[in-house]
């Protein structure tokens, strides 16, 4: 990059290692290597979305998908609400954007 032209974010952070991904019905349960909150759990939504890290990953993943319409996180877990359940794809979009949430955050 050269000085002084248009801005190229460079990952800044370490990708998420998501060690566990379980799906039950509307549910997939993400277990990583990350603390996103503290010993306190965050409830999100698509009305409530938050600020800070949780917050800021509710944001992504209701982008990312209009099914999902909410999510629990506490610590380094993370709660995923797909209404009618997952498909590979929808899986493997929400496991990518966990993984790589905190290279630009």
């Amino acid at each position: 990059m050269v000085w002084g032209t248009e801005y190229d974010p460079a990952p800044m952070g370490q990708t998420v290692v998501i060690n566990n991904a379980v799906e039950i019905g509307d549910l997939i349960l993400i277990d990583t290597d990350r603390s996103f909150t503290g010993q306190d759990g965050v409830v999100l939504t698509r009305d409530s979305t938050g600020e800070a890290v949780p917050g800021k990953l509710a944001e992504r993943l209701f982008d990312l998908d209009s099914s999902i319409d909410h999510l629990f996180v506490l610590q380094n877990t993370v709660t995923v609400r797909r209404r009618g359940g997952w498909d590979e794809a929808s899986k493997s979009a929400v496991l990518t954007t966990v993984e790589g949430f905190l290279l630009f955050y």
